[in-house]
């Protein structure tokens, strides 16, 4: 029988970061495929009024206040798809000593010419760098996953009322 090795803190880290990076992946991906439905639903919507001469003006006042609803509910999920999407990294506050963490602390070492101090900082403070960007990922995986919500919900609304905004005339 064979000992595995204990795993270590950083071996746990190491794997989470992979997974929260790759958790950020696939909201993007979701974000996008739900902007490119409201495209089409928009396209659908616009294509219907232009070829047509019906105008939400023709619905009685409960079925326009409905339609506008909708209709902001659909505008909501679009602002709520593109803030999923928009990049979420804080400022860089990395000095010299510190361990890189992410690409904008790489690039203000880069700036100062202490990449290879940075580099041997970042391998003496494994652990110190691998919290601060678990930490810093889960914030971003957090905040894109809130937006999708809100998008999502708001999409839904949006495409319920169109409809019944119809059906009540």
């Amino acid at each position: 029988m064979t000992d595995r090795p204990p795993v270590r803190n950083t071996d746990a880290g190491t794997r989470l970061l992979l997974d929260l990076r790759s958790e950020i992946a696939r909201a993007d991906s979701k974000a996008s495929v739900l902007v490119a439905a409201l495209g089409m639903t928009a396209g659908v919507i616009s294509g219907w009024l232009a070829g047509s001469e019906w105008r939400p003006s023709a619905l009685s006042a409960p079925g326009t206040a409905l339609w506008w609803t909708g209709t902001g509910g659909l505008a909501t999920a679009l602002l709520s798809m593109l803030m999923a999407v928009l990049p979420r990294y804080r400022g860089s506050t990395w000095v010299p000593g510190d361990p890189l963490t992410y690409f904008g602390d790489i690039r203000r070492a880069a700036r100062q010419n202490r990449i290879p101090e940075a580099l041997d900082a970042t391998e003496s403070a494994r652990t110190t760098a691998l919290v601060t960007a678990l930490t810093e990922t889960s914030r971003i995986a957090v905040c894109k996953h809130q937006w999708i919500r809100a998008g999502l919900l708001a999409y839904s609304i949006g495409t319920f009322l169109l409809p019944a905004s119809l059906l009540l005339g």
